[in-house]
């Protein structure tokens, strides 16, 4: 502990909403939940609940306010990139009080020493959104390893806390 307030590890709810059109329609298998879910349990938490979204401005909103309402982070994956269907980022954002870009350059800075130049091309990015945690990562399970294990859970019990004062 630093001082922080920090929750007990077991306290800390996650959901998790996968958004990508190829797996909501079945075209494609969902690498990124299973991969969450062992990460989360390696380090004592676990995964409260998942959804598959397509990506619509419309379907993003409502699975991640249905999320905040029982969560205390809700990870997004999806969404992230330059592609006209990558709206995750911004559509958050319409909702979010309050927006953390270290996270985002933190990711960028950490994607560029593993795989270089193709790190700036992702918007990942961490909010506030009614009183909850929402991280958008890009959709491939690779990022979610990194974005989990360098960044969101070394802080998770921290920023709960935080979140959690009155």
């Amino acid at each position: 502990m630093h001082g922080h307030p920090e929750i007990p590890r077991e306290s800390v709810e996650i959901c998790l909403v996968v958004t990508s059109d190829k797996v909501f329609r079945g075209d494609k298998r969902d690498e990124v939940t299973p991969l969450i879910r062992e990460i989360l349990d390696n380090h004592g938490y676990s995964l409260k609940r998942s959804v598959i979204a397509p990506n619509s401005a419309e379907s993003i909103v409502q699975e991640v306010l249905r999320a905040a309402e029982t969560c205390h982070v809700v990870v997004v994956t999806g969404g992230t990139g330059p592609s006209p269907r990558d709206m995750s980022v911004d559509v958050i954002r319409t909702i979010s009080e309050k927006e953390f870009p270290g996270f985002g350059e933190l990711f960028r800075y950490l994607t560029y020493m593993e795989e270089g130049t193709k790190a700036w091309l992702s918007r990942a990015s961490a909010f506030i959104v009614r009183g909850r945690l929402v991280v958008v990562l890009p959709g491939s399970p690779q990022a979610s390893r990194l974005a989990l294990e360098k960044l969101l859970i070394p802080e998770l019990r921290h920023v709960v806390g935080e979140l959690a004062k009155k």
